[in-house]
């Protein structure tokens, strides 16, 4: 065995955290796949043989890749990052493959990383690299070219943006699903009331078709999000829906003649829907793998 197969077996044990770290990151599961080969690239170039802990330097790597990402995004003049929504992790309880069980672990919702999305690049590296990680000031600030100070002040204005803009959801799942099953039947039935009786009224329906349908639309309010009620009757009535987690959380996957047309990801909290994330942009449906969810 070479020292390069060595190298290559250890950067292999660290590859499924580093992508989760990328993921939170970016928000985009094939940008997080780059910025982990982005890695592995630059470790086979440098003297290993300097590097006292390989998954700390790694995770630092994949943290200035990810920052030189985000601020690419920024310099193209992209659209906004909160304009649309980031992918989803997609999964059957208990069959995950284990590089999705690894994304998986401490599940971060979809409602969570639209709001780490808002952040600026350098707020959402402090906050993610030591809130979500635990790496320390000392080791973020060379990656933001700050002071330990400075990079703890980033963490700090990110944690006041995110602290209190998606309530925790209910950890029982077998609770969501039932509450997932309640908004299916509503809609199905087309009965507004049933879907206002399980709505928080303070509700955020957020739906991304893709480009081709102007992007991101966001609803907000329990009556007008149950005002889409003839929306969710057609969806659910033309479609095959399939239960899943999504992020974590009880969702939904739709299918129509085994193509799949859209995702949805449902906050619960106190056994009410506190946010419903739709994605049916077909281009980034396509991308999806599912095959883990076959029975």
């Amino acid at each position: 065995m070479t020292p390069q197969d060595v190298l290559a077996g250890q950067f292999q044990r660290h590859r499924a955290h580093l992508k989760t770290v990328a993921y939170r990151m970016l928000g985009s599961l094939s940008e997080a796949e780059d910025a982990v080969q982005e890695a592995w690239l630059r470790l086979a170039r440098s003297d290993s043989g300097d590097i006292d802990n390989l998954g700390g330097w790694l995770t630092t790597v994949v943290g200035r890749v990810c920052l030189d990402m985000l601020r690419a995004r920024k310099s193209r003049r992209e659209e906004p990052l909160e304009e649309r929504l980031p992918d989803p992790l997609i999964s059957r309880a208990g069959a995950a493959d284990p590089e999705q069980e690894v994304l998986l672990a401490d599940s971060v919702g979809l409602a969570l990383l639209v709001v780490l999305e808002s952040l600026t690049p350098a707020e959402r590296l402090a906050f993610v690299l030591h809130d979500m990680f635990g790496l320390p000031f000392e080791q973020i600030a060379p990656i933001v070219d700050r002071t330990p100070v400075a990079a703890k002040k980033l963490a700090s204005r990110a944690r006041q943006r995110v602290r209190g803009a998606t309530p925790s959801p209910d950890p029982d799942l077998s609770g969501q699903r039932r509450v997932v099953d309640a908004f299916l039947a509503a809609a199905r039935g087309g009965d507004f009331d049933a879907l206002l009786a399980i709505l928080d009224p303070d509700v955020v329906l957020r739906a991304d078709g893709g480009v081709l349908t102007g992007g991101m639309k966001v609803i907000r309010g329990a009556a007008a999000v149950a005002g889409q009620a003839a929306t969710f009757q057609r969806m659910a009535t033309s479609a095959t829906t399939h239960p899943a987690l999504v992020n974590g959380l009880a969702g939904l996957v739709n299918t129509i003649d085994d193509q799949l047309i859209s995702v949805m990801n449902f906050t619960i909290s106190d056994s009410r829907i506190v946010t419903i994330d739709i994605l049916s942009d077909p281009d980034r449906l396509a991308r999806l793998n599912l095959t883990h969810l076959a029975p």
